[in-house]
């Protein structure tokens, strides 16, 4: 029999064991409330303990999808280590259980640092998933490595009757079709039980979100007229609407499944260095004076033109109102905001005590309920801060500190401590590398610089000179605007480069950086081609 051959079925079947390991780990996961979910788990726990930069590289390549891709290559990197393990099995049964062990074990000891878990379940699933892969790595390399080997294992009676009465033309390369029917059988119903666990554990987290569940201010319209300045056409092509959404709004953040927080059983508590720490429950919390605001915010990840920026209406309860009830002492110059999974997000004091603007604690978020996956029951906006030092979902807790004494989540990991969003500008419409017909041609996008506002964008094709474009009126500072530039386009190849000056008067820098470490700066520019 070919080496090779022997060798890449052996690689199979450890793979398809791993495989069949992780899904049962899942579905326990999924059946049993109380017992993460081991590749969330170690998925967690890998992005805690990531080095500077990694975060930029995940995000610039895989945007939102980055939690999806971030458990694909733990999935891969676990076949591959099946793979070892099925090469391993014939000649070191014992070690290659015992690695079986250590991986299984390394997954329990992730989920141990999971909110809610329950480690004597947990430690039962661990041992269900243990065995399990050992069991089905022996049998499956048992069927690869041949007859003989099926014979001393117990596995495949015809094969091993064949292999001792030496009759094995009657059933030729039993071993490898038999591998390919069991370990592909295992493969796709270990894919189907996984991913019924994931979707079980999904709704097992899900809080139900009460309609109608926020306070009604009964404030005036806040939008105002000419606000918008999108034709059905722009529309049409991919313009950016003025309010995004919410189920089009960018999201970004540490949890790989958004917690579940029960209301009811909800509270928020400011601590640190406060003259009086309280408590509030929600209902206490939304009896304080409420507020709307349109505010737009944006990740310190995305990309020159990137869309990891979103404007919304938030419904909420003024921060400042909550801390003053606290107390702040004169020497707390950082305000870090806790979320229920233990992210922090540390803010400077002075940012948030500035009357010039007006941070919240949002419960409601475009005239509903704050979704799940965007902070359910409560989160914090700052207008003006990247999220990363700001936006904390599924608030718990408000502790007033220090910047010399604590650092928040993504600082260690090589972000700056302090960042205001920086003045930015972005083509939407055409999009790049677009083939338009000639004559006329709307360039449109949006540009933004909370909480300084935009006082002017400019357009520049071929590096013929700047010309200013229409922009909407202004919700408010802390919002972006759209902006439109009228271009009389002729056939060829273009270039088209936009730039926007905020309400300070500073031009946004033609120098291009990376998002780190307080993020990216540049012209956006795209090529077209006019037919």
């Amino acid at each position: 029999m070919n080496s090779k051959g022997i060798g890449r079925r052996l690689a199979f079947a450890g793979a398809v064991a791993v495989g069949a390991a992780l899904a049962i780990g899942e579905l326990i996961a999924g059946l049993v409330e109380g017992v993460p979910s081991p590749l969330l788990a170690v998925a967690r726990f890998i992005v805690d303990i990531q080095p500077p930069g990694a975060k930029e590289i995940v995000v610039a390549l895989f945007g939102e999808a980055d939690k999806i891709a971030f458990q694909v290559f733990i999935v891969l990197v676990a076949a591959l280590v099946g793979a070892g393990l099925g090469r391993l099995s014939p000649k070191r049964p014992d070690l290659a259980a015992g690695v079986m062990v250590a991986f299984t074990g390394a997954g329990f000891v992730a989920s141990l640092r999971e909110p809610g878990v329950s480690p004597a379940l947990s430690v039962a699933a661990a041992g269900i998933e243990t065995l399990a892969g050992i069991f089905l790595l022996r049998r499956l390399v048992a069927l690869a490595s041949g007859p003989a080997a099926q014979a001393s294992a117990g596995v495949g009676a015809a094969a091993g009757t064949a292999a001792r009465t030496g009759k094995t033309g009657v059933m030729p390369d039993w071993s490898r079709r038999s591998l390919l029917q069991v370990g592909g059988a295992l493969a796709i119903g270990s894919v189907a039980a996984g991913t019924f666990g994931r979707i079980l554990l999904e709704k097992q987290r899900a809080p139900a979100v009460p309609v109608g569940g926020i306070p009604n201010p009964q404030l005036p319209a806040l939008l105002p007229s000419g606000a918008d300045i999108a034709t059905t056409d722009l529309k049409a092509a991919g313009l950016s609407p003025i309010v995004v959404p919410n189920d089009d709004f960018y999201r970004i953040d540490t949890a790989f499944i958004a917690p579940t927080v029960d209301r009811d059983s909800w509270r928020l508590r400011v601590t640190g260095l406060v003259d009086h720490p309280i408590e509030l429950t929600y209902a206490e919390l939304v009896a304080l004076p409420v507020i709307e605001q349109f505010v737009t915010i944006a990740c310190v990840s995305n990309e020159v033109g990137g869309d990891l920026v979103g404007n919304a209406k938030w419904t909420g309860v003024p921060l400042r109102t909550v801390l003053a009830m606290a107390g702040v002492q004169s020497n707390a110059d950082q305000l870090v905001g806790k979320s229920v999974d233990g992210f922090t997000a540390g803010m400077p004091v002075e940012w948030v005590m500035d009357p010039s603007r007006e941070p919240m604690i949002a419960v409601g978020m475009n005239d509903a309920p704050l979704p799940r996956a965007h902070g359910y029951p409560a989160r914090l906006i700052i207008p003006g801060l990247y999220g990363y030092v700001s936006a904390t979902k599924w608030l718990t807790e408000l502790e007033l500190t220090r910047f010399d004494t604590f650092q928040g989540f993504w600082i260690p990991r090589g972000w700056a401590a302090k960042a205001p969003i920086l003045t930015q500008s972005r083509i939407d419409v055409p999009a790049f590398n677009a083939t338009v017909a000639a004559g006329h041609t709307p360039i449109a996008g949006v540009a933004w610089a909370p909480d300084r506002s935009i006082r002017a964008v400019e357009v520049n094709v071929d590096g013929a000179g700047w010309a200013p474009a229409k922009l909407s009126t202004p919700i408010s500072a802390a919002t972006w605007v759209q902006w439109l530039y009228d271009w009389d386009a002729t056939p060829g190849a273009h270039t088209i480069e936009v730039r926007a000056t905020d309400g300070n008067g500073e031009v946004q820098t033609e120098s291009r950086s990376a998002p780190a470490p307080d993020g990216a700066r540049g012209h956006h520019r795209i090529q077209v081609s006019i037919a």
